[in-house]
């Protein structure tokens, strides 16, 4: 026929690859406009998803109170109310060590400096006092010619200060809303999908549990990072050792990188403080303890729910923070995890349920249960009175045509 020339003409492998391309250029098409409404609701999509980062983490806290007899809304503000206090507690703490600390440190780092020129010139470089004061000169020179740039972004800090006290608000909100009434509005959502509502139920229940455990997990593993990195720095001396200890904490929460960033910060001021020998001693430590810290803690606290290959991890952290900077990092990691554990859940079939169960969306009335079969006709009970209640109303029967003998043995 026809219709079927072209068909015949192209190679199987072919059309098989040119159906698949045509599928992954639709896909790529949806990703692509999914990912730019989300860049443009960047002010809600970034709050909403940080919500959902601590209502996995704060939920237990939540469940214990309301096992406990707690009413919902009591059990919710007690919870916010923990969380905020812990923050507080925190912020109030390196507040308090950085203006303590601070002009200790300044010293510590002009005495270091006047060892560094002295080694530079009487050490082996044999440099010149005129040369160091020309590459001083030099910096200065640099840091002044940026002056403008600094104070303008000083002066735009001030409307991003609004979006993000707007941002920590609707933040604040969601998370409250999700602790107090998440089973509801999960159950809310799932009447939209119809007759597929148990295959999205299974994959949202795998995705949460996914979360739930990467978050609770990754914090764990941070405090037990910034806890020791802070032991090493207040027995080293190192001035701001709390502060350098809790952005160590945060920066755990972006793999790989974040641990960077902060162990670069931490040691340049364990250098510019304490000197070489000390600066060269906690890098080790930090080296030793972020492998203890790959090859131990993260297998058996995150690994169950994060079974992702470094480069992976380095490949999703570089997407995000392309489309959406450090914010956009951090949050770049759960959720490949949570679409790599939900979409198994979409694509299988639902098991089979047992006779009398529904598999209704949830708030739907089930169906009605079908009428019981009869069993084997008893030994020595009448045959003819027996099958009378196999056969249905209007049929041919002692029961349709309403003899005497068949209302009786019914």
């Amino acid at each position: 026929m026809l219709s079927d020339r072209p068909t015949k003409l192209v190679p199987p492998v072919l059309a098989r690859m040119a159906a698949w391309s045509g599928c992954l250029i639709l896909v790529g098409v949806v990703v692509y406009f999914i990912v730019q409404a989300i860049a443009r609701l960047a002010f809600v999509a970034l709050p909403v998803a940080i919500a959902l980062l601590l209502t996995a983490l704060l939920f237990p806290l939540t469940n214990a109170l309301r096992n406990a007899g707690m009413r919902p809304i009591y059990a919710t503000w007690i919870t916010m109310l923990v969380a905020l206090a812990v923050l507080v507690g925190t912020g109030w703490l390196v507040g308090a060590r950085a203006s303590e600390e601070f002009p200790n440190l300044v010293e510590q780092v002009q005495d270091t400096a006047r060892s560094v020129q002295e080694w530079l010139i009487q050490g082996p470089l044999h440099l010149e006092q005129t040369q160091i004061t020309g590459y001083v000169d030099e910096l200065a020179t640099m840091l002044n010619a940026q002056r403008t740039a600094i104070t303008g972004t000083v002066l735009s800090a001030g409307a991003v200060a609004v979006e993000v006290l707007a941002s920590i608000v609707l933040l604040l909100f969601v998370t409250f809303f999700l602790l107090k009434d998440g089973d509801r509005i999960w159950s809310w959502f799932l009447k939209g999908f119809g007759g597929v509502s148990p295959r999205v139920d299974r994959a949202g229940r795998a995705a949460w549990a996914t979360l739930s455990h990467y978050v609770q997990g990754t914090v764990a593993v941070a405090a037990v990072h910034g806890l020791i990195m802070g032991i090493v720095l207040a027995g080293m001396g190192v001035p701001l050792w709390a502060p350098l200890a809790v952005l160590i904490f945060f920066a755990s929460f972006i793999p790989i990188v974040g641990i960077f960033f902060a162990g670069t910060i931490a040691t340049l001021v364990t250098l510019g403080a304490k000197g070489l020998v000390y600066a060269l001693i906690f890098l080790g430590i930090l080296i030793v303890e972020q492998q203890l810290e790959n090859h131990v803690l993260q297998p058996l606290i995150v690994g169950r729910a994060l079974n992702f290959h470094p480069l992976a991890i380095i490949l999703v952290l570089s997407v995000g923070g392309i489309l959406a900077g450090i914010a956009g990092a951090a949050v770049a990691v759960p959720v490949a995890a949570v679409i790599y554990r939900a979409l198994p859940e979409l694509r299988h079939q639902p098991p089979e349920l047992p006779p009398g169960h529904s598999d209704a969306p949830p708030g739907d009335d089930p169906p009605p249960p079908p009428p019981p079969s009869p069993g084997p006709r008893p030994a020595g009970a009448p045959r003819d009175a027996f099958e009378a209640r196999d056969e249905p109303r209007g049929a041919a029967g002692p029961g349709a045509t309403g003899d005497k003998h068949g209302e009786d043995t019914e």
